[in-house]
C-alpha cells in the first residue's frame, strides 16, 4: 500500500510523475493519494493515472484508515483467469478446488505476469522485479528455470503451455 501526497518533495509535476511510475512497471502496489488540491479535475487526474482512491486534506484518521482497509478489501484477491485464482493475502493459487504450492519466487512471478494480462515481460523486466539489488546473481536462465517450475505445476501439459506463454525473442505473459 502507497500513500501518496503528489504536492511533497520538489514539485507537483513530479509527485504525478511518481504515480505514473508506480503504474508502469512489474507489481503494483495499492495506491491512495492524499491531497489539499480542492480541484475535482486534481482528484480525476489521479483516479485516471491510477490511483485506487483519493482522499483530500483536510480528513479524519479514522477515514484515511476506513479507505486503506476497503482498498486492501478490493485488491486482496487477484481475478482468475482459466479457473486460477490468486490470494494474494493468504499468498496461495488455487486452481478449481486444488491448492497450488509456490515457493516464494514462483509467486512473484506469477503475480508479476498476471498483474497486467496479456503483456510481455522480458527477461530483464523479470530479473528486475524478482532480484531487486542490482549486484543479483540470477540471469536470465533463472528467469527460465522459474518459468518452467511454474509450467510443470500450473500447465495440464507444460510442454505444450496454454496459460504461462513464451513470446519468443522478447519475453512471457500470460494468456488472455
Amino acid at each position: 500500500m502507497v500513500l501518496l501526497d503528489v504536492q511533497l518533495g520538489r514539485s507537483e509535476a513530479e509527485g504525478w510523475a511518481l504515480l505514473a511510475d508506480l503504474r508502469k512497471g512489474g507489481l503494483e502496489p495499492p495506491v491512495i493519494v492524499v491531497t489539499s488540491l480542492h480541484r475535482v479535475d486534481d482528484r480525476v487526474r489521479a483516479l485516471s493515472i491510477g490511483a485506487d482512491d483519493c482522499v483530500q486534506k483536510p480528513f479524519h484518521p479514522k477515514e484515511l484508515l476506513a479507505r486503506i482497509e476497503a482498498v486492501l478489501r478490493r485488491t486482496r484477491l487477484t481475478a482468475s483467469w482459466e479457473g486460477f485464482v490468486i490470494d494474494d493475502e493468504r499468498k496461495e493459487v488455487r486452481y478449481g478446488d486444488r491448492a497450488v504450492t509456490l515457493s516464494p519466487k514462483e509467486y512473484q512471478l506469477l503475480k508479476l505476469l498476471h498483474s497486467v494480462p496479456g503483456r510481455v515481460f522480458s527477461s530483464d523486466e523479470i530479473l528486475k522485479a524478482l532480484w531487486k539489488r542490482p549486484s543479483s546473481y540470477a540471469t536470465r536462465q533463472d528467469v527460465q528455470k522459474y518459468i518452467y517450475l511454474l509450467r510443470k505445476k500450473l500447465e495440464l501439459d507444460p510442454k505444450n503451455p496454454k496459460l504461462i506463454l513464451t513470446v519468443r525473442g522478447f519475453g512471457y505473459r500470460i494468456a488472455v
